[in-house]
């Protein structure tokens, strides 16, 4: 299983029905350096799954014509040869969402396949489909190359077994990754297309996330009907419930973001945004702090202005903060602000998903809230934090 992930979450401007931005899932892992320019990573728990499959299969040609040893170096051949595919398989979501125009923070392979982390979500349903349809279209190809080659190759032999067992199961990993649910990527297929008939991408999520709950009660179900009615092994009755539990998790976790990124849709983040004192950079930061006690307003934030009533800095919350009471009269404003160029900005007409990939992409404790060359207020991340945790509640 090899399922690409991107940010659906709603900080994350939010993918990953497969992930304000959590620990993003590929930042974890040991680094292998960079393939076709995308860093790779590769979680511990791989290589742990790599030994099981390596002395479950290697047992089990060890029992056949590949005696001995022989048996074990082609289980750890082949286990080599599927993480290879599933490398190749997640270089086709990447270069596609590169082609498209998205960006990519890396791939990442892990105990059950891999994924591709993402830095946006596909701005159309198109383009969202074609990287999603790309992952399993280059496990067909490996699937179908593979399969021609071991026709291709005298029976018996070591080549022929490795190629063989490398055409099934990259035809697996395609048939089973087009399955309609997510987290797979025929779960973001279906996703996508409803999307584009509904124009809703949110219900497209939330739709291909049960449908994954029912593939993934459907694959528990079908594991332990085989383990009655045929010979199954612990180890491969195991994997297929580990599946179906990887798919019930994920599946939830798409709903979940899909359901949260409605509700973050709804709140005008920007009505946050807090106004502007404006005061003479010369004044005294004690001075600006009564002043400002005794506003309308006493939440707007320190700004300094100009001989022309110009905004040109705006006062850090930390830097302030930092003055000890007894020197607060001697600090001038301008002492602890920021100039406008040092402050990342929010256009006044972004929604809210647009912010929050804004703040994602720029965690700086507070940003300009802009329309065109003027400056409407400041929106601070933990007041974005506080409205989150509201709606989360």
């Amino acid at each position: 299983m090899s399922p690409a992930a991107r940010p659906d979450d709603p900080a994350a401007a939010t993918s990953d029905p497969d992930q304000p931005s959590a620990p993003r899932p590929g930042r974890s892992g040991m680094s292998l350096g960079r393939v076709l320019g995308f860093p790779l990573r590769l979680r511990p728990s791989t290589l742990i799954f790599a030994a099981l499959v390596t002395l479950a299969y290697g047992s089990v040609l060890a029992r056949g014509p590949h005696a001995g040893a022989t048996g074990y170096v082609v289980a750890f051949s082949f286990v080599v040869l599927l993480f290879v595919s599933v490398l190749l398989h997640e270089l086709g979501h990447a270069l596609t969402a590169k082609r498209c125009g998205i960006g990519v923070r890396g791939i990442t392979l892990e105990l059950l396949g891999g994924y591709t982390e993402m830095t946006r979500a596909a701005p159309t349903p198109g383009v969202d489909l074609l990287v999603s349809v790309a992952g399993p279209a280059v496990s067909l190809g490996l699937g179908v190359g593979a399969s021609l080659t071991a026709l291709a190759l005298p029976d018996g032999g070591l080549v022929n077994e490795l190629v063989l067992q490398l055409a099934v199961s990259n035809l697996i990993v395609a048939a089973f990754n087009s399955l309609p649910g997510l987290p797979l990527d025929g779960g973001r297929i279906l996703a996508a297309v409803v999307w584009a008939v509904t124009g809703d991408r949110g219900r497209g999520v939330i739709i291909a996330g049960w449908t994954g709950r029912i593939v993934a009660l459907a694959t528990a179900v079908g594991a332990l009907l085989l383990a009655q009615l045929g010979p199954t092994s612990p180890f491969g009755l195991a994997f297929a419930l580990l599946v179906a539990m990887t798919l019930w998790h994920g599946a939830g976790r798409a709903i979940r973001a899909a359901q949260a990124q409605r509700q973050v849709g709804s709140l005008d983040l920007l009505s946050l945004a807090r106004p502007l004192a404006p005061v003479p950079g010369a004044m005294s930061l004690a001075d600006a702090r009564q002043l400002l006690a005794d506003s309308p307003d006493p939440s707007a934030v320190l700004a300094v202005v100009d001989d022309g009533d110009r905004v040109v800095a705006v006062v850090d919350d930390a830097a302030a903060a930092a003055v000890p009471a007894e020197r607060l009269a001697f600090v001038t404003v301008a002492m602890v602000a920021r100039d406008l160029a040092a402050i990342p900005a929010l256009d006044a007409e972004d929604d809210a998903e647009q912010v929050l990939a804004a703040v994602r992409d720029n965690p700086a404790a507070q940003h300009l809230v802009t329309s065109g060359e003027d400056v409407l207020g400041v929106l601070r991340v933990a007041d974005i934090a506080r409205a989150l945790e509201s709606i989360r509640k």
